[in-house]
């Protein structure tokens, strides 16, 4: 039977399409010309990303104490010795200008009592107070803040409720040269896949943290511009180096509430069920040290002691400071019970960033001509073998806004993009096995939290391979022949960025930054990044 004219899938033309709506892809949005159609597109509300949900601010050279130096020579310690020195150098270099222009945007930073200066706090492994925020949900601000500015511009169109399915280049079209053109996204309202057809195509879709069973991320971190890109012929980098947040809240309702660093260089003590501190028996700087070293501290004492958590403690601090610095987190704790002026609040460790991703230079872009990558899934190089706090943020605005100055650079000389065919339904069928969906999403997040978390062994990461690859059949063969769902697209995602995970981490004879193995404790004397290359992989050329 026909369907009705009205419910066929609609076909979208613009100059820019940008799949992703947080801060990176509204900050490329937002400083592109206004004569350029841009589309972003979301899969829930525009500010729905982990950008929302960001609590410690953004790091930037702002203090006339710290400098340039200071923040890039921090940045490279905590990287492990992996940092592209040069990506390092262009980031922080740009961080006081990206400020600005946030604060021109709007965005109300937290300043100090006296109302003169803006309030600068320190994360681990910062030498300087120099991380910008607003109270203790910086993110949020900066996320309803542009989000509000790009629904005022009239050549950008917001299209929420819409999840990627394929990048769509001209190999796809079986057309010479190495171009993206646009996007297959469906519309979960109508369940209709939508052709997008774009001069410039920016990803932005953030990390893969929903891989792991335990994450600080929200729910749409499922890895789809990295699995799209790497289906497409990208290359992908340091998969491997996945930063798992030392204190998530824990508690059975809390879901991924993240207690922010800023706790802790604000005066919080980790401390185990006895009351007592640790931290000093595993690093000089205490609670200050790197995450993913306070990470592996607690996940040592709570897998010595079998205890499912442990306590980061406030409360020594004066209820009026922490109610001041940390609005959210007090409200959120209180919500549950738990009131941090008075008593410690329990924590785990949690996935929380994907510091590899796709390849990409200092204008964001990839392996594929007119295809950009900003924020979490990119790798740029900024954060080696393990992301410096608060310098996420500052990434996500740095590059995008060199990908939308390069995208004007060039916008002129670019032409339309081909026509491409509707997505095809005729030959697939509603699915009635939802339950094997929900199934192997249970059984993929489980597998890589106890074989490729914190702690790896190479039995361990071998287990997981045989697992993923038994899945990654098993939902080839489903996404072959059932029409495509919101579950579906995400499960397909996480199991190529999970494969990749663990391809990277298999390779990696070493223990360095984010990556732990037994079986090789020790650090070589070359490190070298891990750099997957696609078999569609093409070299990069005009």
């Amino acid at each position: 039977m026909a369907r009705d004219i009205d419910s066929m899938p609609q076909s979208y033309e613009y100059d820019v399409l940008i799949i992703g709506s947080g801060a990176a892809g509204l900050a490329v949005a937002l400083n592109l010309p206004e004569h350029l159609r841009v589309c972003v597109v979301s899969k829930a509300d525009i500010s729905s990303g982990a950008t929302l949900w960001a609590q410690g601010g953004i790091a930037a050279v702002l203090d006339d104490t710290d400098s340039v130096e200071n923040h890039i020579q921090d940045t490279l310690n905590a990287g492990g010795g992996l940092c592209h020195e040069d990506a390092v150098r262009f980031t922080v270099e740009h961080s006081k200008e990206s400020i600005e222009w946030l604060i021109e945007s709007g965005v109300e930073f937290t300043r100090q009592d006296d109302g003169a200066d803006y309030h600068l706090t320190r994360e681990g492994g910062h030498s300087h107070r120099r991380i910008i925020h607003a109270a203790d949900a910086t993110g949020h601000a900066v996320s309803t803040t542009l989000a509000s500015q790009a629904a005022a511009r009239p050549n950008i169109d917001l299209k929420s409720g819409r999840v990627a399915v394929d990048l769509i280049t001209n190999r796809k079209l079986a057309l010479p040269g190495n171009r993206c053109v646009g996007a297959y996204i469906l519309n979960l309202e109508d369940n209709h896949v939508e052709l997008f057809r774009a001069r410039f195509t920016v990803i932005a879709t953030g990390g893969s943290s929903k891989a792991y069973r335990y994450t600080t991320n929200p729910d749409g971190a499922s890895g789809d511009g990295i699995a799209m890109a790497w289906r497409a012929g990208c290359r992908v980098a340091n998969m491997e180096f996945n930063q798992f947040h030392p204190t998530c809240l824990y508690h059975p309702h809390a879901k991924s509430f993240l207690i922010t660093e800023a706790v802790r260089g604000e005066g919080g003590v980790l401390k185990l069920p006895d009351g007592s501190r640790f931290m000093d028996r595993f690093d000089k700087r205490a609670e200050l040290a790197p995450r993913d070293i306070v990470a592996r501290a607690i996940d040592h004492e709570m897998k010595r002691l079998g205890a499912d958590h442990l306590y980061l403690d406030i409360s020594h601090k004066p209820a009026d400071f922490i109610k001041h610095h940390f609005p959210t987190i007090y409200e959120k704790c209180l919500g549950f019970g738990i009131d941090i002026t008075k008593e410690p609040i329990p924590v785990v460790p949690a996935a929380h960033y994907t510091c590899g991703g796709i390849v990409s230079d200092e204008r964001a872009r990839t392996d594929i001509n007119q295809l950009y990558v900003v924020g979490e899934a990119a790798f740029t190089g900024l954060h080696g073998a393990n992301r410096m706090a608060s310098n996420s943020l500052l990434e996500c605005l740095v590059y995008g806004r060199a990908a939308a100055a390069d995208i004007t650079r060039r916008e002129s000389d670019i032409p339309a993009p081909p026509a491409a065919p509707d997505w095809d339904e005729s030959q697939v069928r509603d699915s009635d096995e939802d339950v094997v969906i929900s199934h192997n999403w249970d059984e993929l997040r489980h597998f890589m939290w106890d074989y490729v978390g914190i702690v790896r062994t190479t039995k361990r990461l071998q287990r997981a391979k045989h697992r993923v690859d038994l899945l990654s059949r098993e939902i080839g063969e489903f996404y072959s022949n059932y029409r495509v769902t919101n579950d579906l697209i995400e499960l397909r995602n996480l199991v190529t960025v999970a494969d990749l995970i663990i391809c990277s981490a298999l390779q990696r004879k070493e223990s360095r930054g984010l990556h732990y193995t037994l079986d090789y404790p020790g650090l070589l004397n070359d490190p070298q990044d891990t750099v997957l290359v696609p078999t569609t992989y093409r070299t990069l050329s005009p």
